[in-house]
């Protein structure tokens, strides 16, 4: 018996506390009317005529299954390597999908795709928090993002004063405009922003790790999609005079007319254009969406009226451009396309809005079992991080070291040396500009401690994972002492095989059979085929079977007539083919090659019934062994509980 069978069977002995009700108790165990009945409905899907008898002869099977495994764990079975190894190694492939909140997914794809039915135009101010020498000045960030609401509050023009007081360079030339946006355009943080501003509105002030944050919606308009163009681009070096600036614009002026005569647009992209990378494709660029690229850029390739145009030479801060339509990618606007949901599920794993889905993992361990944080000094540890971090004199005495605790998460405590190993791999901002502060890093190395946490008990805090785990640690012990007690003593003990056999000859009688070989292959194409050549020449079956190895299996052996394939109703007799059986299911098929009939019933030769006498010994091993187990772990059915249940 295949081991992934019983995995199956004995899903049905799973741990889950869905009732309080106990159904039954073996021994100092029990068993909850929920556990059973969720086994129950999970292994019999068919309706019955008899509910009550269904429940009653499943319960029996339930009550065997149960009493195994316990003797299982009784005698170590989930210690072994073997076992533990296989438990690892699942647990590891299916802990990820459990890492996340539930319904995220779903949640976040509703949303994305409504968002992307609409793209927004946006107008930005930004105050940073630093000065212009680059200095930390929050106090004078927060007296101009006071002096920017106050104008906003007064009536004044949003843009105005964008152009005045935004710390974005290009706000002096666009007045804060930042063009249309869709979803993904932004980071998570500013398109929830924006998407919840109504139009014709600014929003409430956002503070960033970089400053404040202030959008306005101008408008909004149904989504464009995505455009596949070319585009051919003279840059202007930094510092070109006027001259150069204008032999550069004639150039691109050629260009455009060449283009108007016919000449190839890729061949010129190739040879002219310095953005290199899509001049190696004939000026292809990827698919563009509304809001990668600036403004002047996306208006005047959005304004282009069909497949094939190409726009007049324009200038954006790069340089000159000439770009050509190719095909317009309308928005999906069918929620269940299957292809779309796929794509905005990828995109959504790789963007920043995925980072929310562990926000509920530090909520849940806060609850339970909660981070208790140990006394100790922040100063005093900051020094002593500086010190094993950057080799730098502590200046203190001996009040902390590398084995000094720091906090703890349930019975797990976390110290000194586990906060140097993250800040030693994590102490960098990721832009490159440096050190994180210590505060931040610290606040880092707790979630990720949360989190690690989380993922390691994960069995405490989702009923689904813990089931799963249980039922496929269950199976496979199950397997094993099913192995031990039943399969392979059954196997191996030849006398009281052969004393059974003796003692029960008349229960292994041949029927009505045959010598025959059966082909069981992979198609009907094949079947086809394979009938053909043996109907031709059956003597020569085993030449065919050689030949199509990879496509049948040819199993020659004795066969009782119920068990020939595609004989149907028919007589079997002796050089018959019968005709290939076709399971619908898997379109595999299978037929048979009769050799010899055997009209009689006769008895078998202990050799051919062997098979079914070391089924019939298992049997009789596996009713001796509960019987004994019963005795081990009595049991106790409440009656009251189980007349409940089969209601």
């Amino acid at each position: 018996m295949k081991k992934k069978y019983f995995v199956l069977i004995v899903s049905c002995c799973s741990i889950l506390a869905a009732s309080s009700q106990t159904l039954f108790t073996y021994g100092k165990y029990k068993a909850e009317a929920g556990e059973f009945l969720r086994a129950y409905n999970k292994n019999n899907t068919q309706v019955v005529a008899n509910k009550t008898r269904a429940i009653s002869d499943y319960l029996e099977l339930y009550i065997q299954s149960r009493l195994k495994i316990r003797e299982a764990y009784e005698r170590g079975y989930d210690t072994l390597p073997l076992i533990k190894t296989e438990v690892n190694n699942l647990r590891a492939q299916i802990v990820e999908n459990y890492l996340s909140e539930p319904g995220i997914t779903e949640r976040l794809l509703k949303e994305v795709f409504q968002r992307s039915q609409k793209d927004i135009h946006v107008a930005h101010i930004f105050i940073s928090l630093k000065n212009a020498t680059g200095q930390l000045n929050e106090t004078g960030a927060q007296k101009k993002k006071d002096d920017v609401l106050k104008r906003l509050n007064a009536g004044e023009d949003f843009m105005k004063i964008a152009a005045e007081l935004s710390d974005d360079p290009s706000a002096k030339t666009n007045k804060g405009d930042i063009g249309f946006i869709t979803v993904f355009t932004l980071p998570y943080e500013f398109e929830n922003i924006v998407y919840s501003t109504a139009a014709g509105k600014y929003s409430a002030v956002y503070q960033s790790k970089a400053g404040y944050h202030i959008f306005k919606v101008l408008g909004e308009r149904k989504a464009r999609g995505r455009i596949k163009a070319q585009q051919i681009l003279l840059a202007i070096p930094p510092g070109a005079d006027e001259p150069a600036r204008k032999k550069i614009g004639a150039l691109a002026d050629s260009l455009y007319k060449r283009v108007l005569k016919g000449d190839d647009f890729g061949k010129l992209a190739a040879a002219f254009s310095n953005d290199y990378i899509s001049a190696a494709s004939n000026g292809t660029m990827p698919d563009i969406g509304v809001g990668q690229y600036e403004p002047a850029f996306e208006n005047v390739l959005w304004s282009l009226p069909k497949d094939g145009a190409v726009s007049k030479p324009f200038t954006t801060r790069h340089g000159w451009h000439i770009v050509k339509r190719v095909t317009i990618k309308p928005v999906i606007t069918d929620e269940t396309d299957k292809i779309n949901q796929q794509e905005l599920q990828q995109k959504i794993i790789a963007d920043s809005r995925w980072k929310i889905s562990r926000d509920f993992v530090y909520d849940r361990v806060n609850k339970k079992p909660g981070v208790e944080k140990l006394p100790y000094d922040n100063k005093v540890l900051w020094l002593l991080s500086d010190s094993l971090l950057d080799y730098k004199s502590s200046g203190m005495g001996s009040t902390m070291n590398s084995g000094s605790p720091l906090f703890k998460i349930g019975d797990t405590t976390f110290h000194v040396t586990e906060w140097i190993t993250y800040a030693q791999a994590f102490r960098f901002k990721q832009d490159g500009s440096g050190l994180k502060p210590y505060e931040q890093l610290m606040q880092e190395f707790i979630q990720a401690s949360m989190y690690n946490y989380y993922r390691d008990h994960l069995e405490d805090y989702n009923d689904e994972f813990r089931v799963q785990m249980s039922e496929f640690r269950d199976g496979n012990i199950f397997f094993e002492i099913m192995q031990q007690e039943i399969w392979n003593k059954a196997q191996a003990d030849s006398t009281a095989l052969l004393s059974l056999y003796n003692k029960n000859k008349g229960n292994y009688n041949w029927k009505e059979s045959a010598d025959a070989v059966m082909f069981f292959c992979a198609d009907k194409a094949v079947a086809k085929t394979v009938y053909d050549l043996v109907k031709k020449n059956p003597a020569d079956w085993r030449k065919v079977a050689e030949s199509y190895t990879e496509t049948i299996a040819a199993d020659s052996s004795r066969y009782e007539w119920s068990q020939l394939q595609g004989l149907n109703k028919m007589t079997p007799r002796a050089g018959m083919v019968t005709t290939p059986l076709i399971n619908e299911t898997d379109n595999t098929a299978s037929f048979a090659y009769i050799i010899k009939i055997y009209p009689q019933p006769v008895q078998r030769n202990f050799n051919d019934a062997k098979g079914l006498v070391i089924n019939d010994y298992q049997t009789l091993l596996e009713e001796q062994w509960v019987e004994a187990l019963k005795k081990k772990y009595p049991v106790m059915i409440d009656q009251k509980v189980l007349a409940g249940i089969s209601k």
